[in-house]
């Protein structure tokens, strides 16, 4: 089987020729990439030769009923949505309809919106059932990344090499990537699996306070220090500490980690004595530290100890079908701690979510999501629900700076496209007369034979 179009793709089957033109016409307007068959076999013959996303078939047919393709199609296509429109409605014939596998039922006549709206609900329905495929194929991960992208399954890779390993770990990526979470995957897949892991927020500790946090202090060494206390470094002991934001220690507290690292000792605060720690380091950073380094405020003898193996996390923006599972995800996570019903996702809200450029990455992305399940009422998230930068933001991006000649052309090309270069039927979809659009074709020089 075949399918070397992006389009979502619908098959209409329908035994008159007047009502397929109607609706094939219709629904390329639409964008979708439409196939037509008069009768079951020819149906057939075109579900074998090509991957359709939905059928769209009439009730009642000569020889061969709209029942019988239902039949077919949903014990030999599984991943095929099923949409029957009839003329002879009754409550009978659809409920056998769906009983049998028909996700939407529409009785004649009905309007060009009730038509796309349930177009629109069954391919829904059908993202969503092949995205939590996706979710329930994943490999089991008991550090919890979700993601099929080739960006992904390179850290997944990543991952394990650096399990293998006692050696320390530098994970760099912009904020809210997930650092923390391959920080967790290395140790709890590692050796160290069993002895304690201890992140620390290097960031959100005071410079005053940091290194008793991290070494410990003996009681009486400074104000405030009524009991003796371990510190990170000797709570790790055995097992891995975590330092995140390692860049914005400063240069005498970086000695001090270099030391750490170089003699796997430490010394505890207002003592003179030194420990022993086996302690294995990974570290992680959001900023470029070799550029820190030209700079003189990050050592250039830390960095290279901190950088025996490296692991770049992509950021969201450049994970591509990824953003789909985690959307998902978190919706049914949030879905699950609200006791709500897991919402669906328009084309239209999944398309500008994709393409937002997300600077907080998977931690932005989950924030959103959380308020979309808790503030949204209706079971289907659509664009207006998004938030005003998102949707600002995907108008910026849709070509609002560029000449009007430019759109038109680009427009009338993905019409004449969706119809195959079916003049005729591009002019009515446009709302101008075969003439006018000849006129058009020829001024902007697009081969009138295409």
């Amino acid at each position: 089987m075949c399918n070397l179009s992006e389009k979502e793709r619908i098959l209409l089957v329908d035994d008159s020729i007047d009502t397929l033109e109607v609706l094939q016409r219709n629904l390329a307007s639409q964008g979708y990439e439409v196939f037509t068959a008069s009768c079951v076999g020819e149906a057939v013959k075109i579900l074998e030769a090509f991957t359709l996303d939905l059928v769209i078939t009439d009730f009642r047919m000569p020889k061969v009923s709209g029942m019988d393709l239902i039949r077919h199609v949903r014990e030999n296509f599984k991943d095929t949505e099923i949409m029957m429109i009839t003329g002879y409605a009754s409550i009978e014939s659809a409920v056998e309809a769906v009983k049998i596998g028909a996700e939407e039922y529409l009785a004649k006549p009905f309007t060009c919106e009730e038509l796309f709206s349930a177009v629109r609900r069954a391919l829904d329905k059908l993202m969503l059932r092949r995205t939590r495929n996706k979710l329930n194929n994943i490999s089991p991960v008991p550090y919890g990344i979700i993601g099929q992208s080739v960006a992904i399954k390179k850290i997944f890779s990543d991952i394990e090499k650096a399990a293998s390993t006692s050696a320390t770990v530098l994970i760099s990526g912009e904020s809210g990537t997930g650092k923390e979470l391959v920080a967790r995957a290395i140790h709890y897949t590692g050796s160290r699996a069993s002895s304690p892991f201890v992140p620390v927020n290097c960031g959100g500790i005071p410079e005053g306070l940091l290194e008793s946090e991290l070494f410990g202090h003996v009681k009486g060494s400074f104000t405030g220090a009524t009991e003796t206390r371990a510190g990170f470094f000797q709570t790790a002991d055995g097992g891995t500490i975590f330092l995140d934001e390692i860049s914005d220690t400063s240069l005498s507290m970086q000695a001090k980690l270099l030391r750490v690292l170089q003699e796997k000792e430490v010394c505890m605060v207002g003592s003179a004595k030194t420990r022993k720690v086996d302690v294995r380091v990974l570290a992680a950073t959001n900023k470029d530290l070799q550029m820190l380094v030209k700079k003189g405020i990050f050592r250039e003898d830390l960095y290279f100890r901190l950088n025996v193996i490296t692991i770049d996390l992509p950021p969201l923006r450049e994970r591509g079908e990824d953003i789909v599972l985690l959307t998902y995800n978190f919706a049914a996570k949030f879905a699950r701690e609200t006791g709500k019903s897991m919402p669906g996702f328009s084309d239209n809200a999944l398309s500008v979510i994709k393409n937002y450029h997300w600077p907080g990455n998977i931690r932005e992305l989950e924030n959103v999501i959380n308020r979309l399940v808790v503030m949204t009422d209706g079971d289907l998230i659509e664009v207006p629900d998004l938030p005003s930068l998102m949707r600002f933001c995907a108008l910026r991006t849709s070509g609002l700076n560029r000449p009007l000649a430019e759109v038109e052309l680009e427009y009338i090309s993905n019409v004449l496209a969706s119809v195959g270069g079916n003049k005729t039927q591009a002019a009515d979809i446009l709302g101008i007369d075969r003439k006018t659009l000849r006129e058009k074709l020829k001024k902007m020089k697009i081969d009138e034979e295409q």
